[in-house]
């Protein structure tokens, strides 16, 4: 392990997952970097991972709930080399948004977002 700007980008996964979640990501994590439970983590639907004790986000928040998501989890990439740099985090927050998705919270699982 080398320490450099890639560890502080994974670092921001870490607490972009914890404001979501509500507690430390380490567990959702270590499934997302274990060979055997990828497809047990990535059939995890979005809503179940998000805190409990809030509500259910509507639209048009449910749209940057996934986009934190999908940042998170670029960030969250077991390769270092693969994961963006803060700048390109940085412009996936301030570039204007294309619609990100047609499903509902209901339906987006953690592998899609991971994906992309």
């Amino acid at each position: 392990m080398e320490v450099n700007e890639k560890c502080d980008v994974f670092s921001f996964g870490v607490l972009c997952m914890e404001i979501i979640m509500g507690n430390h990501p380490r567990d959702l994590i270590s499934w997302m970097h274990s060979p055997s439970s990828t497809p047990e983590t990535s059939n995890l639907l979005l809503k179940d991972v998000i805190d409990q004790r809030l509500p259910l986000p509507v639209m048009p928040v449910v749209l940057e709930v996934v986009l934190i998501a999908k940042v998170a989890f670029a960030c969250l990439n077991e390769r270092p080399f693969s994961r963006p740099t803060m700048e390109d985090v940085y412009n996936k927050f301030v570039m204007p948004k294309s619609p990100l998705m047609r499903e509902t919270l209901n339906t987006i699982v953690l592998g899609q977002l991971q994906n992309h």
